[in-house]
């Protein structure tokens, strides 16, 4: 298998099947014929820069962007059908009102009622399964908590506790990693590694930093140009493999235990993918080629 082919298996073993779907905004290639897929149980990184296209990704797999070509299967199923209650979807930007009067619980079981109208009716078999989530994503010590009091890791747990109480086969989420500290991050990762485990949920994850995922990721599909690689994170992230899918050189650095995707463009470089802190001392995004050395 090359790192650009759909992973192997036949499609209706596969929880999410993305068959070479190009998507075209305003004159403009935003998705060029892009190929994976997602067994049972796995957890995948959609690795790529700012404007990759990872958020247009997810749209395509929500069925709420139209495509110009390709296809996407759910279970096994088109998601223009079969969406309803196989996704779970956490979004990038989360904004709760600290006044707003809902609980974390609350928030919660919303999610089992976001396709009905008009208040929940309480039931015996609701309430297990909000207490079965809360616990699922370790929320008990701040369930009565106002959510819009939460700190972001507090409120990344609920979120995915909401969007895990309908019992999808597909976690997608969005940047959660985004504005979060480091201890937070770790702790929201670990968390959807066990997820994976404990509830055989596939998760696909969108990531500009992709080194905090790589001791969870059974593979990662990385974007650039509107293409995409996918496969192990050996057979993606390499400097041939990376250099053809955006077009020109790219350096592959290892420092201290990090990667770092590195573009050239006039003897000097841009991370395009990785921890910027982890290049020299003033030089994070832009720098001299030499101020980084292999």
């Amino acid at each position: 298998m090359t790192p650009t082919e759909v992973t192997s298996g036949p499609v209706d073993s596969q929880i999410l099947t993305v068959d070479g779907v190009s998507v075209r905004l305003g004159g403009r290639q935003i998705l060029d014929e892009v190929r994976f897929s997602i067994g049972p149980g796995e957890l995948v990184g959609l690795i790529g820069a700012n404007g990759a296209g990872k958020t247009t990704l997810l749209r395509v797999i929500l069925g709420l962007q139209a495509t110009s070509g390709g296809r996407v299967l759910v279970n096994g199923t088109p998601v223009s059908a079969g969406r309803r209650g196989l996704i779970g979807y956490v979004p990038q930007k989360i904004q709760l009102d600290p006044d707003i009067p809902v609980r974390a619980r609350d928030l919660v079981g919303l999610g089992l009622d976001g396709n009905r109208l008009g208040i929940p009716l309480p039931s015996r078999r609701r309430r297990l399964l909000v207490e079965e989530m809360i616990d699922a994503v370790d929320a008990r010590a701040f369930a009565n908590q106002r959510v819009g009091n939460l700190s972001g890791g507090e409120q990344q747990r609920i979120m995915i506790a909401h969007a895990l109480i309908s019992q999808p086969r597909l976690l997608l989420l969005d940047e959660p990693l985004a504005n979060l500290d480091i201890r937070a991050s770790n702790e929201v990762i670990a968390l959807l590694a066990r997820i994976t485990t404990e509830q055989q949920v596939s998760v696909l994850i969108s990531a500009h930093e992709m080194n905090p995922l790589l001791p969870v990721m059974d593979r990662v599909v990385y974007l650039a140009g509107g293409r995409a690689a996918s496969g192990t994170t050996d057979e993606v992230i390499r400097e041939d493999v990376l250099s053809k899918l955006y077009g020109y050189h790219i350096d592959v650095l290892n420092v201290h235990g990090r990667l770092l995707v590195i573009g050239h463009a006039d003897d000097r470089f841009e991370i395009l993918v990785g921890d910027e802190s982890a290049a020299a001392p003033g030089h994070a995004g832009h720098s001299d080629s030499a101020a980084v050395q292999k």
